[in-house]
């Protein structure tokens, strides 16, 4: 019977230790947890400002006014953007801008075309919401 009482102990501490412990040893420390949020909300701040940057230059508004495209619509619909979409859409934004740094006084066509799109995406993901 001790034998039996024994084993049966042994038995629970194998069973009910380590869950214990792998339970404790997985969680994140709150700090971890506001800095990872902190860090997602300045990721998406940054991408908003990059194409709200973009948006904002004369070239990008003149080539809106000639295409027919609202810019303040598309300003507006910028709040509105989130996860894949608005990262998609800020990555664009940069490559736009980058090719436009440097003083160019020309935009290329493969700028233009890409500002366009960015434009109509935008408008199209405001239509739909």
């Amino acid at each position: 019977m001790n034998m039996l009482t024994s084993l049966v102990l042994v038995f629970l501490l194998v069973a009910v230790v380590p869950p214990v412990h792998a339970q404790s040893s997985h969680t994140a420390p709150d700090a971890a947890l506001d800095a990872a949020v902190q860090e997602h909300v300045a990721s998406r701040e940054a991408d908003r400002e990059a194409i709200l940057r973009l948006l904002a230059r004369p070239d990008v508004q003149a080539l809106a006014g000639e295409a027919g495209i609202d810019l303040r619509r598309a300003e507006r619909g910028v709040a509105t953007l989130d996860g894949s979409s608005l990262t998609e859409i800020a990555a664009q934004a940069q490559q736009a801008e980058q090719a436009l740094a440097g003083g160019q006084s020309r935009v290329t066509i493969s700028t233009t075309l890409i500002i366009i799109v960015l434009l109509i995406i935008i408008l199209i993901i405001v239509a739909v919401d």
